[in-house]
């Protein structure tokens, strides 16, 4: 009876660890850990996290509320960078750590992602009555106008192969809705490349996404096709440039868009006052996260409204944490520039 009993547990106890040698090598084989994305700024996160839902674990280099051009990544920012599966950044004078951190870099992320290589790219403007720049810049200009047709010849050589003169390439290029569009295509292959297995879903929620930039692009010409006018003044920096080439704007604005001095300048508000009196301009813009000075100032004098045009560099904690979209800060844009044009 002993002997037999005995038996009768050992077979228990065997049967027992196949069960639980089974129940654990089951979720093993099917478990799989999100990809991990770093981005330097916010239309990229969103960008990433609409194509990947909850595929991915995102992670936004650039905080909340912080301004983007100032951004210096900490030694926690070049480790998640290293331990990325994909790092996107935009490239131009705000990243312009980018390719010395990567460099320096013994474990690499897996892909890298550039926006200004996903589009045909603007050279940054210095259109009348604009702030001067600094004195490096000015420089530089100086220098490219002495040899232009040669910079210009050069320049492109260096961008396919090394982008060796991005600094006078202006890097905001996702605040065209049409580029948006293309670098959404671009992203979402690179990441269907990297996690395979999901990449049915990843071209379904591109395609979603995309279908709202296209409704968003032709709201946008619907409304500066039938305007009174073609032309918007921006009080603040201008990172409007290839939004303003699609849709065929002119424009006046106090500083270029990467411009590090955003010090109120007399000239420049002067300027600005007489083209809102002389052009009967009824608004004058700022871009988020700004002090608003020149913008209100050149308001105060005129009589114009003094209203936000979103660029899209980055969002409020607040906006953050509702979940606030790339499309829903651009169709704020569809509204103000139906009174900025008429």
């Amino acid at each position: 009876m002993k002997k037999l009993l005995a038996f009768f547990m050992a077979l228990f106890l065997c049967a027992g660890l196949a069960a639980c040698g089974n129940k654990d090598s089951t979720p093993a084989a099917s478990k799989k850990e999100p990809i991990k994305i770093v981005v330097t700024n916010f239309p990229e996160y969103d960008f990433v996290r609409q194509i990947t839902g909850d595929k991915a674990k995102i992670t936004m280099l650039l905080k909340p509320g912080a301004e983007a051009h100032s951004f210096e990544p900490s030694p926690k920012d070049i480790q998640e960078i290293s331990n990325s599966d994909l790092f996107v950044y935009v490239g131009g004078d705000s990243d312009e750590w980018v390719d010395g951190i990567l460099d320096s870099m013994d474990k690499k992320p897996g892909k890298t992602f550039r926006l200004m290589d996903a589009v045909p790219l603007y050279e940054e403007e210095h259109v009348e009555g604009m702030a001067e720049e600094d004195h490096d810049h000015d420089e530089h200009a100086h220098r490219h106008e002495d040899h232009e047709e040669h910079a210009h010849k050069e320049h492109a050589h260096e961008h396919e192969h090394e982008h060796g003169d991005e600094p006078e390439m202006d890097e905001h290029v996702w605040t065209s809705p049409k580029n948006a569009i293309q670098i959404m295509e671009k992203l979402n292959a690179a990441i269907a490349e990297i996690d395979p297995a999901n990449k049915d879903l990843y071209q379904k929620n591109a395609e979603a996404y995309i279908a709202k930039l296209q409704q968003l692009d032709k709201d946008f010409r619907d409304v500066i096709d039938h305007s009174q006018r073609k032309e918007i003044i921006v009080g603040d920096r201008f990172p409007f440039l290839y939004f303003v080439k699609e849709y065929g704007l002119s424009y006046y604005a106090a500083f270029p868009g990467c411009s590090t001095d955003t010090e109120t300048n007399p000239a420049t508000v002067a300027f600005l006052i007489d083209k809102v009196k002389t052009d009967n301009i009824p608004v004058v813009f700022h871009i988020e996260l700004s002090n608003e000075q020149m913008s209100r100032s050149i308001a105060e004098a005129t009589g114009a409204k003094n209203a936000l045009l979103n660029a899209v560099h980055n969002v409020s904690d607040e906006d953050f944490k509702k979940g606030v979209t790339y499309v829903d800060l651009m169709r704020h844009n569809v509204e103000a520039l139906k009174e900025a044009l008429n």
